[in-house]
């Protein structure tokens, strides 16, 4: 139970940031009150945006997986770094010109923005997940690099759960074209706060109004706290509490999952 000055600390919380895996899902389950605490947002009509680092899928795509599992929730509502990247690229660069490793989500949200998908002197060489991940189009984007094409990664994540175990994230591949080129790329996802700050954004809401849920202390947490949100660890994915206690920042709440947190 809260007590009576912790239950008012909380009112003020008007707008959710909800991370998916971790928080919402772990692999293909959803986790305990995550479905309730939906349910609950939706009816009182509170603002709120799911967050995906994983540029691989557009949100339909996560919609009907979401649904599969017994969650409904519109399109609207779910937030990628894919999406976060192609409105960072237009209003940098309107209508510019990328190649890009990655699937349909980052495909999709950068052809939406107005962007160009090229092979032949690109502006920007834009990375993100993809399970078939080709040396030479690597090679391609070393290259482009080379030649004087900024560079951009959806996400810092070195490596991400796959069939049978670990596979290599955006970050990794990242590692790989930095160490042929020396250029590192611009990050957009978690934990740059930039990517906070575009959903918080799109929801046309205020940091100091909304609570940033997550799982990990490096890139929920810390990326909702550097945004000037309120955070809530939940303790259903990476981070326990005792990794928690190590960190030099620390979230507003910290709860055993969803279920636990009040709306």
């Amino acid at each position: 139970m809260k007590d009576e000055s912790e239950r008012n600390s909380m009112d003020g919380s008007k707008n959710y940031l909800i991370d998916m895996d971790g928080v919402i899902v772990l692999g293909t389950t959803l986790l305990p009150g995550a479905k309730n605490f939906i349910q609950q947002l939706q009816a009182q009509k509170i603002p709120y945006l799911i967050l995906t680092n994983n540029s691989r899928y557009t949100p339909r795509d996560l919609q009907v997986r979401l649904s599969f599992m017994g969650l409904d929730v519109p399109h609207e509502a779910i937030f990628t770094s894919a999406l976060a990247t192609a409105q960072f690229l237009h209003m940098q660069r309107p209508g510019g010109r990328a190649y890009v490793i990655g699937e349909a989500g980052l495909t999709t949200a950068l052809h939406d923005t107005g962007y160009v998908l090229i092979d032949q002197e690109p502006e920007y060489v834009v990375l993100g997940e993809t399970n078939t991940y080709s040396f030479e189009r690597i090679t391609r984007a070393i290259r482009f690099v080379n030649a004087g094409a900024r560079f951009i990664a959806t996400n810092p994540d070195v490596a991400s759960p796959g069939e049978g175990g670990i596979v290599p994230g955006t970050g990794a591949v990242a590692a790989l074209i930095t160490a042929a080129t020396g250029v590192k790329p611009y990050s957009i996802g978690k934990p740059n706060p930039l990517m906070m700050r575009t959903a918080l954004h799109s929801l046309h809401v205020h940091s100091g109004d909304s609570v940033m849920i997550g799982d990990r202390m490096d890139t929920d947490i810390i990326a909702g706290i550097e945004s000037g949100m309120r955070t809530i660890l939940v303790l259903t994915g990476v981070t326990t509490r005792e990794q928690a206690e190590r960190f030099p920042y620390r979230p507003t709440w910290v709860r055993e999952a969803l279920a636990d947190v009040e709306v």
